[in-house]
């Protein structure tokens, strides 16, 4: 979710990249049918699970938080944004975290 809003307003000022701590089959089917319900983004279309190694390097990291472990990457700002694995909760929740997400990327661009 991360990446598609990223690129979908930050796209003129930075490329973003999503990865995860280890690799998924697929893109968690309710992130992309309410992505896709939400803002008209086919999140299939255009993104795969990865991981950090997978992606280039950065010069900002940011975290969901998702009360995983996250990676170490040593020289490298990292923001957590704290928010929570909405995997398996109803829509409400998971809208939630999209908006919070999306306001977190609009706030990058300040």
């Amino acid at each position: 979710m991360a990446e598609a809003l990223g690129k979908k307003y930050l796209s003129d000022f930075c490329d973003c990249y999503s990865a995860g701590t280890e690799i998924r089959p697929r893109i968690n089917p309710d992130a992309v049918r309410l992505m896709k319900q939400e803002y008209g983004i086919d999140m299939e279309k255009e993104q795969y699970s990865k991981l950090i190694r997978d992606i280039p390097e950065a010069d900002l990291y940011v975290s969901m938080g998702c009360n995983v472990a996250c990676p170490s990457i040593p020289g490298k700002p990292v923001v957590n944004w704290g928010l929570e694995d909405p995997t398996g909760k109803n829509d409400a929740v998971f809208l939630d975290v999209i908006r919070q997400i999306e306001k977190n990327i609009r706030h990058l661009r300040e």
